[in-house]
């Protein structure tokens, strides 16, 4: 999906990403689904938006980066809604979660987001 992933993300740091979710998602904050990360990227209150690439039509995602970016809030991305889904504790695929709170993680959402940074230039 060329037109969605700005930039790639390599599958190690993939799963790292994915671990801090279901870390956040158990002692933290998160929100699932576009409309919620949506609104916790306007508020502010998202720390890290991570945006699956299977997304069918991209459409429904491609304002997430943007707002991301103007709102100075990370964002990545995963292969698949179900992996996203699955790691948000839920059990459906989604297309999109936000962390709001890393809970005790503190330390590797600033290692994942510093790195982040790095390939999104």
């Amino acid at each position: 999906m060329a037109g969605l992933v700005q930039f790639e993300v390599p599958e190690k740091m993939q799963a790292e990403q994915l671990g801090l979710l279901e870390k956040a998602s158990k002692k933290g904050k998160i929100k699932i689904g576009v409309n919620e990360v949506t609104k916790a990227v306007e508020r502010g209150t998202a720390k890290l938006v991570l945006i699956a690439e299977d997304v069918s039509p991209p459409e429904i995602v491609m304002h997430l980066p943007l707002i991301c970016k103007e709102k100075g809030i990370a964002f990545s991305y995963v292969k698949t809604k179900e992996e996203l889904g699955k790691k948000s504790g839920i059990g459906l695929g989604t297309a999109a979660a936000a962390i709001t709170d890393e809970g005790d993680a503190k330390k590797e959402l600033a290692e994942i987001t510093k790195r982040l940074a790095e390939l999104n230039k």
